[in-house]
């Protein structure tokens, strides 16, 4: 990660740490004053720079793929996020978000999940996009039980509620954005977020 005023990375680290535990950008700022002054803007572009690794190591036992999708607004337009779990450790194994809701995209989500973890039986809410996409890539699937879809819904909730909190859902005036600043953000917040259940174990 390459910041330009050359803060120190734990610094930087830790002030991440804070504002994805909950704390807004402000707030960040304010409790990293006790150790070194930056202000809500530079977290900001800590965000916009950080490159989080894999989400989750290819050794991780995985018995199926749990998927969901929901809406979030983004400046003046909404958008779809996409995100598979895995039902026994709870980490999120996939994320992406979309202008749209079709069988491509999720084709292609679950096409990055055999890539990356291999095939597994897909759990959803029974919509028809996941149909064609488990159908056209040989997988099998299932209709979420109650626990499968009380999971799915946390942590769908979860990610809602923390994003809520991201300066006005994810504020962008450039015209035909393409969301690169919001991909970031989530791919930062998975990556902390599964570190954090393999932290408490």
């Amino acid at each position: 990660m390459n910041i330009r005023n050359r803060t120190p990375s734990e610094y930087v680290c830790y002030g991440l740490y804070l504002y994805f535990s909950g704390l807004s950008l402000r707030r960040t700022s304010e409790r990293l004053s006790c150790f070194i002054k930056r202000n809500h803007v530079s977290i900001w572009n800590w965000i916009q720079a950080y490159h989080p690794l894999k989400l989750l190591s290819k050794r991780k036992r995985i018995s199926e793929y749990v998927v969901d999708e929901t809406i979030l607004k983004v400046g003046s337009e909404y958008i779809w996020l996409w995100i598979a779990i895995e039902s026994e450790n709870k980490q999120i194994l996939a994320l992406s978000i979309s202008k749209e809701r079709n069988m491509f995209v999720a084709e292609r989500l679950l096409a990055g999940l055999i890539n990356s973890h291999g095939k597994h039986p897909v759990s959803t809410d029974g919509g028809t996009w996941y149909l064609l996409a488990c159908r056209f890539l040989g997988l099998k699937h299932h209709i979420h039980s109650s626990y499968e879809k009380s999971l799915i819904e946390r942590t769908m909730q979860y990610v809602k509620d923390r994003t809520e909190g991201f300066d006005d859902y994810f504020p962008c005036r450039i015209k035909k954005c393409k969301l690169k600043h919001v991909r970031n953000w989530l791919n930062l917040f998975v990556d902390f977020h599964n570190k954090e259940i393999i932290n408490l174990k």
